[in-house]
């Protein structure tokens, strides 16, 4: 079975209250976090009709602070669908309501598994690429899967060579204190 992409699509705005901020005055990133996995929770559930789970989160750079008194939005959608997981891309812009000016603060992907009533996992519907925009955002999540694998295998402790990273080290904030 597929599904559109467009159906699972999920977007929330909320206000940015005192009570979302840190000690500088902005909006705490561990708040933008947890809303950005709630939303992704819910496209998943959606899209699978299944509870879901994080089984990752990849990369998240905050662009922009947030300041209190903005609207913030979040998108989420689809971008990739394994056998039990989905890819789901986290879009996070913020609006300041008196002049309207929007800000891109961050974008993430957050890997979710489909689970049963069991906890067991579940196949998952495809999805129906219907654009350019969809084929890309498909395959970049493949291209990133197989670049986590690579890495995670590179510096595995059975495969680490430590005299193979001594050169690159020199240049960094770093002393190195150990008998070689």
């Amino acid at each position: 079975m597929f599904k559109n992409i467009k159906d699972s699509q999920i977007s929330i705005t909320e206000l940015m209250l005192p009570s979302h901020s840190n000690f500088s005055g902005k909006i705490h990133g561990g708040y933008i976090l947890n809303l950005m996995d709630q939303i992704a929770f819910a496209c998943a559930s959606k899209h699978s009709r299944h509870y879901c789970v994080t089984a990752s989160v990849n990369k998240v750079d905050f662009l922009n602070p947030i300041e209190v008194g903005e609207m913030v939005t979040l998108k989420a959608s689809v971008n990739y669908t394994g056998r039990t997981s989905m890819v789901i891309g986290v879009r996070v812009e913020a609006e300041n309501i008196q002049t309207g000016e929007t800000k891109h603060c961050n974008s993430s992907y957050f890997t979710m598994v489909a689970k049963d009533d069991k906890g067991k996992n579940v196949l998952v519907p495809g999805i129906i690429l219907d654009s350019e925009q969809s084929v890309r955002r498909f395959s970049r999540s493949i291209a990133r899967q197989e670049q986590a694998k690579s890495r995670s295998n590179r510096f595995k402790s059975s495969e680490f060579k430590i005299e193979d990273y001594l050169d690159l080290l020199k240049n960094h904030n770093a002393k190195i204190k150990i008998a070689l």
